[in-house]
C-alpha cells in the first residue's frame, strides 16, 4: 500500500506514545468495515452489477440512495487518501495516495452528473469496491508493521522518578528528581536505581552500567568518583552530589542521539508507490488523450468523457493495493514463526543489501552471565575443592560473579554446606564461616594488600584473555584461582561463519575493555573489532563503517546500543535485551538467537523477489485493460465495458493473493 505518506505518519509519531499508531490502525479496519457495509447496497443498486449477475432491482429515486450511499463511502472511506493526496501534492511527489484519490474522485463525479442527467452510466460500485481494498491493503499493512516507536518512552522509563535528598540535619525526604538542584546530596539505598548523573561523596559500592555503557562486570565505585543516572547500585549505601539532571544528563544525551538517528533516517519510496507514482502520470496521459481521439474521431462529448473516466478509473488497479501489504502480511507471520519480528518494513527490505554486521559483544554475542573459565587449585587441592569451597561462601550472594560460580557447581554436581556469619567486603570479596573453616573469596587487590602469593604468570594469562579472577582462601591460606568471563553464546559462532558464507563481513563493537573483546573475538573468528567504545561513539562508529560504502546492519541489545541500532542501515535487537533496544530496531530476534540475522536476510531477499512478482501480475492488468478501455480495438468491435473490467481486476486481485501465500522462508 501507500508508503510514503505511512512513513512520513511513521517518522513523526517517534515521540508519541504507542496508542496513536494502534488508534490509527484502529481508525482504517473501523473505516474498512463501515464502508464494506455500505458497498453491499451499492453493488446491489449498480445496474452494471445487476446486468452482470443476470438480476433486477430498482425502486423509485433508487439512484439518488444510491447516490447517497456512494457519497458517504466517498467522503468516509475515502477521507484518508484525499487527505493523503493533498500531502503528497504539497511535497509535489504522486504516489499511491494520489493515485487512489484520482480513480475515486473521478469515478465519484463522473457518476454524480450522470445521476443528475448526463447520458452514461455511473461508476459508483468501482468507487466503493476500490475504497474497500485499498483501506483494507493500508490495514493489513499497518497491522503487519509494529509502528511507531516507544523508544524514547522506554528510556524515559530507566530513570527513577524520586530520589532521597538528604536535608542539613541527616535525614531524607523524597522529591521529584525534577526538583533536584546541582550540588544537592542525594542517598541511593542498595538495590536502586541512580536518579541523576553525580560524584559519590560518601560510602563505596559495585555500580550495574551494563544496560547503559555495555561493561558486563559491575564497577565497583568509591569517593570522588562518578556516577550515571539509570545505573543500578547493587551492594552499599551511597551518598551522591548531583552534577546533572534533566536534559543535561547522560541518558538524555542517550535519547537525543536516538531522536535524531530515528528522523534522519531516509523515507525511500518502497516499490507499490514508485509504481503508483507511474502510474498516476499513466492514468492523467491516458485519460486525456483517449478523450481527445475519441472527440477527434467525432464521437459525442458524453461517449469521449465516458471512456476517458473508464480509463482514469481502471488505471488504479485494486490488485496493487494489496499486492505488497499481502506479501507483507504473509512475510511478517513467517518471520514470527521463526522468531524474527519485523518493526519497519522498509528497513526489512533493505536488509537484503546488507555487506556488513556489526555486533554488540555483551548480551549479543555473549550471553551476558558469567561462567567460570578455568579453575586453578593451590597444591594439594583439586579443582572440585576450588568450587566447593568458592560456592558454599557465594550462596548468599546476588553478585554476578556468585551466580557463575554456582552455576559450576551444580554443573559439576558438587554439593554445597551452609554458610554462617556471612559478610561482603564491599569492593574487596565476601567473607563467611563454611564447616567451621573461615572462608574468604577475595579480589586481587585483597591478595596485594594482605600480601597473600599466587601465581602471578598464571594469573597475567588469565587477565591477558580478559578474565575477572578472583582467589579462594581457607583460613587465609589459598586453595585456588578461578577465571570467569562472559560467555559466548553456541550460536553466535554460528552465526558469524553462516555470514561469511553469504559474503556479509561481521564487525564487534562494545564498551568493553579491549582484553575482553578481543578473547571474545578469537573465539568467534571475528577480525574487526572496537572496544571501549562509549555509546554516543557508537553511532558514530556505524557511521564510519557506513561511509566506507557498506550497507550495515547493527544487533544489540542494550541502552548503549540504542543510538546505533537507529543509525544503521537496519537495526537488530536482540529480544531478551532493554526495552529501549528493542522499541529502537526495526527487526527484533524473539529468541536472541544471533543466527536468526542470517534468516532475517534469506527472508528480506524472497520477499522483495515476492513482491516484484506480484507487482507485475498488478500492473499486467493495467498493460491490457488501459488500451482495452482507450478504445484501441474499437475498430474491430472490441471494447472494454466495466463490467469485463471488473473481471480482470477480480482475477488479477486473486493471483496477487494466490502468490504471496506461496512466499518462502527459506
Amino acid at each position: 500500500m501507500e508508503h510514503e505518506h505511512h512513513e512520513h505518519n511513521h517518522e513523526d509519531h517517534q515521540g508519541h506514545e504507542g496508542h496513536d499508531h494502534s488508534s490509527m490502525v484502529d481508525d482504517f479496519k473501523k473505516r474498512f468495515y463501515i464502508s464494506l457495509v455500505f458497498t453491499v447496497p451499492i453493488l446491489l443498486l449498480s445496474s452494471m452489477i445487476q446486468e452482470f449477475i443476470g438480476f433486477e432491482f430498482n425502486f423509485p429515486y433508487d439512484q439518488y440512495v444510491l447516490f447517497s450511499l456512494s457519497t458517504f463511502v466517498f467522503f468516509y472511506g475515502g477521507w484518508p487518501f484525499l487527505t493523503g493526496a493533498i500531502s503528497e501534492l504539497k511535497n509535489k511527489n504522486p504516489g499511491m495516495m494520489m493515485l487512489i484519490a484520482l480513480a475515486i474522485t473521478v469515478a465519484y463525479g463522473y457518476s454524480c452528473i450522470v445521476v443528475f442527467g448526463w447520458p452514461g452510466r455511473n461508476f459508483f460500485w468501482e468507487l466503493a469496491t476500490l475504497v474497500d481494498i485499498m483501506l483494507l491493503g493500508h490495514w493489513i499493512e499497518m497491522k503487519s508493521v509494529m509502528g511507531a516507536s516507544n523508544a524514547l518512552q522506554e528510556l524515559v522509563k530507566l530513570m527513577p522518578n524520586e530520589a532521597h535528598r538528604l536535608k542539613e540535619d541527616g535525614e531524607t525526604e523524597d522529591v521529584k528528581v525534577d526538583q533536584l538542584s546541582n550540588e544537592d546530596h542525594i542517598l541511593v539505598k542498595p538495590g536502586e536505581k541512580i536518579p541523576v548523573d553525580g560524584v559519590i561523596v560518601e560510602g563505596e559500592s559495585a555500580i550495574d552500567e551494563s544496560m547503559l555503557t555495555g561493561e558486563s562486570v559491575p564497577v565497583e565505585k568509591r569517593k570522588n568518583e562518578e556516577v550515571i543516572g539509570g545505573s543500578i547500585n547493587k551492594e552499599g549505601s551511597l551518598t551522591v552530589q548531583v552534577k546533572k539532571t534533566g536534559e543535561d544528563t547522560y541518558l538524555s544525551q542517550v535519547i537525543t542521539l536516538v531522536k535524531e538517528a530515528q528522523n534522519s533516517k531516509s523515507r525511500a519510496q518502497d516499490l507499490a508507490n514508485r509504481a503508483a507514482k507511474w502510474l498516476f502520470y499513466l492514468a492523467l496521459a491516458s485519460g486525456i488523450i483517449t478523450f481527445i481521439i475519441w472527440l477527434a474521431l467525432g464521437f459525442a462529448l458524453d461517449v469521449a468523457v465516458e471512456r476517458m473516466v473508464t480509463v482514469m478509473v481502471i488505471t488504479c488497479p485494486h490488485a496493487l493495493g494489496l499486492a505488497a501489504p499481502l506479501v507483507v502480511a504473509v512475510s511478517t507471520a513467517l518471520s514470527a514463526k521463526q522468531g524474527l519480528l519485523i518493526r519497519n518494513r522498509t528497513q526489512f527490505e533493505n536488509a537484503r543489501h546488507l555487506d556488513a554486521v556489526i555486533f554488540d559483544k555483551t548480551g549479543t554475542l555473549t550471553k551476558g552471565e558469567f561462567g567460570v573459565t578455568d579453575v586453578v587449585p593451590a597444591d594439594n587441592y583439586s579443582n572440585n575443592d576450588v568450587i566447593y569451597w568458592a560456592a558454599s561462601l557465594e550462596q548468599n550472594s546476588e553478585h554476578p560473579l556468585a551466580q557463575g560460580i554456582l552455576e559450576e557447581a551444580r554443573n559439576q554436581e558438587i554439593s554445597l554446606d551452609q554458610v554462617e556469619q556471612f559478610e561482603s567486603m564491599t569492593g574487596k570479596g565476601l567473607v563467611g564461616q563454611v564447616s567451621n573453616k573461615g572462608i574468604k573469596v577475595v579480589s586481587p587487590g585483597y591478595m596485594k594488600e594482605h600480601d597473600i602469593s599466587y601465581d602471578n604468570e598464571i594469573f597475567n594469562q588469565l587477565s591477558e584473555q580478559g578474565k575477572t579472577v578472583v582467589f579462594a582462601l581457607v583460613d587465609e591460606q589459598l586453595v585456588g584461582m578461578i577465571a570467569l568471563a562472559d560467555m559466548v553464546r553456541d550460536s553466535a559462532k554460528e552465526a558469524v561463519a553462516e555470514l561469511k558464507e553469504q559474503g556479509i563481513h561481521s564487525i564487534m563493537l562494545t564498551g568493553d575493555n579491549q582484553k575482553v573483546a578481543d578473547w571474545v573475538a578469537k573465539q568467534l573468528n571475528i577480525e574487526e573489532v572496537y572496544a571501549e567504545v562509549l555509546p554516543d561513539h557508537k553511532s558514530d562508529q556505524v557511521k564510519k563503517v557506513q561511509q566506507n560504502g557498506r550497507k550495515v546492519a547493527m544487533t544489540g541489545d542494550g541502552v548503549n546500543d540504542a543510538p546505533a541500532l537507529a543509525t544503521a542501515d537496519v537495526g537488530i535487537a536482540i529480544g531478551s535485551g532493554t526495552d529501549v533496544a528493542v522499541e529502537t530496531a526495526d527487526i527484533v530476534l524473539v529468541k536472541s538467537n544471533p543466527k536468526d540475522i542470517a534468516s532475517v536476510i534469506t527472508l528480506s531477499k524472497n520477499t522483495y523477489r515476492k513482491m516484484v512478482q506480484n507487482l507485475w501480475w498488478a500492473a499486467g492488468y493495467n498493460i491490457v485493460a488501459i488500451p482495452l478501455a482507450a478504445g484501441v480495438l474499437a475498430p474491430i468491435g472490441i471494447i472494454l465495458s466495466p463490467a469485463v473490467g471488473a473481471i480482470l481486476m477480480s482475477v488479477s486481485t486473486v493471483v496477487v493473493a494466490i502468490n504471496a501465500k506461496f512466499l518462502k522462508a527459506e
